[in-house]
């Protein structure tokens, strides 16, 4: 409680698909997930949205933005479930703290580690939709979500629209591909749970 007295922090809740940060606006604070999940994505000027990142509970979004000085945001975040979110402003958490307590020191310390970890995942996602094909792309996907899980069955946090937004594909040409993989035995898929029948260095 005396680090949030000491950032000023707020919380707000917000339903599913309520705007939490609109491209375009100030980039001013930094939100973290007390509850529920947003999405970040850009949207060109047809429309097209792509999405960069699905963040969960505890997890922080804006402070690449906010921190790097960055006047106006380049991105848009929304919420994909009812979802309550603390919202700092960045200014607190960098200044320094008058009362020089620990818990601002710590707070800093653990923003460094989420953007350096948000940096190798920002990494994965290039070499993801680097891939040629539709297919070499979920694969590449769909594989690196069952190393992160352990597991060959698990369940990622994308519908098959926001899948194809964040993989950069049309969603029939990926639905296409699926139902192929699925016929072929490679993968099995409801909805958002999938089981890869085929990888071998998991076994």
């Amino acid at each position: 409680m005396r680090l949030l007295g000491c950032l000023s922090a707020t919380r707000r809740t917000y339903d599913k698909g309520e705007t939490v940060f609109m491209a375009g606006q100030a980039a001013e604070h930094v939100g973290i997930i007390c509850s529920g999940g947003v999405h970040v994505f850009t949207e060109d000027f047809m429309g097209n949205r792509t999405i960069l990142a699905a963040l969960s509970d505890s997890e922080l979004f804006g402070e690449a933005f906010a921190c790097a000085g960055t006047a106006r945001l380049p991105v848009s975040v929304v919420a994909v479930s009812k979802s309550e979110i603390m919202l700092i402003n960045y200014r607190k958490i960098i200044a320094t703290c008058p009362a020089t307590c620990i818990f601002h020191s710590k707070l800093i310390e653990n923003m460094l580690s989420i953007v350096a970890s948000k940096n190798v995942a920002l990494s994965q996602k290039v070499e993801i939709i680097s891939k040629r094909t539709t297919r070499d792309k979920l694969t590449a996907y769909l594989s690196a979500q069952a190393v992160h899980t352990g597991r060959r069955k698990f369940t990622i946090p994308f519908d098959r629209q926001d899948l194809a937004d964040f993989l950069c594909v049309e969603r029939s040409a990926m639905s296409a591909e699926l139902s192929k993989m699925q016929r072929e035995g490679l993968v099995c898929t409801n909805r958002s749970e999938f089981e890869l029948m085929t990888m071998p260095e998991m076994d």
